[in-house]
């Protein structure tokens, strides 16, 4: 007989509505006529066997034949779709390895937040207004929430002054686009009684003037301070809330991506995402449970792998460190631009840390643990070692998320302990970020080139809503290490084209511990794929992102097609 508080029992029992649903599927075994084949194109296989071909088949979500026009067509039946790609280039679908996906709503509703990305305001005085108008159209005393601003597009950080201009009778919280610190004003800052006497909470930190009194900026954990005061926030009804993580899915679609890897759910979402998968999810699913949940899991004997190719439950994910574009991750040297600061440090001590790593190891789980400064890093290398020092284990591809900051030392540890790293491909829109770290470092930051020729696994990832969940945008962002507004960061860490492909296909699928079923266009495989107006190994490396995705495929039948 076990005891549960009240907070495990909902978690076990959302899971347990759950586990039934994802179990796992038989693979087809005979194989007649085709049900799709493609002809005419430019096919990118990502398999080392057969580099390039010209056609490919599918049946029964499968890929059963991959070569020449004339090779492919002999499994065309009486129902075969055939489709010309009239030359168009071919890529297996893309794996984003580690996102954050989130029904997507109006920012008019009642739980809409305000997009406040470069997209959407260019200025402080643009920032203010989007505010002010969501608070028009909210009761006075509840919560106007806004998203993605970027401070270094703004030229600072936001104060609670500057959101005072937006209204002085609402709660306002805005989110940085790393989502590692906050934004909020001082009706908030008041409600949650944050005053200059506050201290810092481990892990977190409050900015503050010259007299030590809040600003408003909130750093990692002290943002849990302020964000659960105050009014409850209106919540979608649970039909609201499924049709609109359909959007997202489609939205992602339309983008090439065939799989992703939510990094950091709970139970709750898993049953969100059973809901989804009844009304026709598109995307393919790699759930990372928070580590919060771990206790739950072993006891219902859930392992990493459990469910089926659509839903699989995957890593449990720790967060230990903070953030590169935030500028709050941890480091040996001081940053370049404060040279009294090296960071906040992790909340949890060595011993903590070892401690969880080894319950996850132990219980059969992959480890993917969120770091970014090599301080951090070496803490969860340390972990790591802990763990298969007491308990050794063949193919456990533990994963490091971000690992953004590194030495050679470090990238060596990584290899002998066979970890997998989910490297960020965001420069395009976050180089800016970069130069509070010094071009001393640029060389060694998000360091894809040197891993793979290392020989570390590496993962392709967005790392969304941080950068768009945009494959070719990411692609050309590993291409050229070339930002936004034009600047080069570190071009020793570039990748070529087919690499970086590879990385966002099968290096993705080998951080899920699929690449025996997905990853690239092999016979036998998910017959996920990509149609593309353009080739990205032979355009130039900056106008990638301008390709478009005509048409994507996932296990052998439409779910996006680009209206001309």
């Amino acid at each position: 007989m076990h005891d549960h508080t009240p907070e495990q029992h909902v978690s076990m029992t959302a899971l347990c509505a759950v586990l039934m649903l994802v179990a796992p599927c038989a693979i087809p075994s005979a194989f007649a006529q085709a049900d799709v084949i493609v002809i005419n194109g430019n096919v990118i296989t990502v398999d080392a066997d057969t580099p390039r071909a010209a056609a490919l088949a599918a049946r029964h979500g499968r890929f059963v034949a991959i070569g020449t026009n004339t090779e492919v067509l002999e499994w065309r039946g009486p129902d075969t779709r055939v489709i010309d790609a009239e030359g168009r280039t071919i890529t297996p679908g893309f794996n984003d390895a580690h996102m954050h996906p989130r029904p997507i709503y109006p920012e008019s509703s009642p739980y809409g937040t305000v997009n406040l990305s470069p997209a959407a305001v260019n200025t402080m005085d643009d920032l203010i207004a989007a505010l002010a108008r969501k608070a028009e159209i909210t009761p006075p005393g509840q919560w106007v929430v806004g998203s993605r601003y970027e401070d270094t597009k703004l030229g600072r950080h936001p104060t609670r002054a500057d959101l005072d201009h937006a209204s002085t009778e609402h709660l306002i919280y805005i989110g940085h686009s790393s989502g590692h610190l906050a934004v909020v004003n001082s009706l908030a800052l008041a409600t949650a009684g944050i005053t200059r006497t506050t201290r810092d909470p481990p892990g977190g930190a409050f900015d503050r003037d010259e007299q030590g009194n809040p600003t408003g900026v909130c750093r990692e954990r002290a943002m849990g301070l302020v964000r659960g005061v105050g009014p409850e926030r209106p919540t979608p009804t649970r039909t609201d809330e499924v049709d609109a993580l359909l959007l997202a899915f489609r939205n992602f679609a339309s983008r090439g991506i065939t799989s992703i890897a939510d990094a950091g759910i709970s139970p709750d979402t898993v049953a969100l995402y059973q809901d989804a998968r009844r009304k026709g999810q598109p995307v393919r699913v790699y759930m990372m449970m928070n580590d919060d949940h771990l206790l739950s899991l072993k006891q219902l004997n859930v392992r990493t792998g459990f469910g089926d190719d659509q839903l699989r439950f995957g890593s449990i994910k720790v967060r230990h460190g903070n953030s590169l574009s935030g500028r709050t991750c941890w480091l040996y040297e001081p940053y370049a631009d404060r040279l009294d600061y090296y960071g906040i440090p992790p909340a949890r001590s060595q011993a903590e840390l070892n401690e969880l790593i080894f319950s996850i190891h132990e219980a059969g789980f992959q480890a993917a643990v969120h770091s970014n400064g090599d301080r951090e890093i070496d803490m969860v290398l340390n972990a790591i070692e802990y763990a298969l020092d007491r308990l050794p284990k063949d193919n456990h591809r533990h994963r490091i998320e971000h690992a953004s900051v590194v030495n050679p030392g470090i990238l060596q540890r990584a290899k002998d302990l066979e970890v997998v790293l989910a490297l960020h491909s965001y420069v395009y829109e976050h180089g800016d970020k970069m130069e509070a770290y010094g071009a001393q470092r640029w060389g060694m930051m998000h360091v894809n080139r040197t891993a793979l020729e290392m020989g570390i696994p590496v993962a392709g990832n967005s790392d969304f809503g941080v950068s768009a969940a945009d494959p070719l945008l990411r692609i050309q962002s590993l291409v050229t290490r070339t930002s936004a507004e034009g600047k080069v960061y570190g071009p020793e860490q570039r990748l070529t084209p087919e690499q970086a492909i590879e990385v966002f296909t099968l290096g993705s699928a080998y951080a899920s511990f699929e690449e025996d079923i997905k990853g690239s266009i092999s016979i036998g495989k998910l017959a996920d794929f990509v149609v593309l107006s353009d080739d990205p190994t032979r355009v130039a490396p900056l106008t990638i992102k301008d390709i478009d995705v005509d048409m994507t495929f996932i296990g052998g039948e439409f779910v996006y097609e680009r209206m001309p």
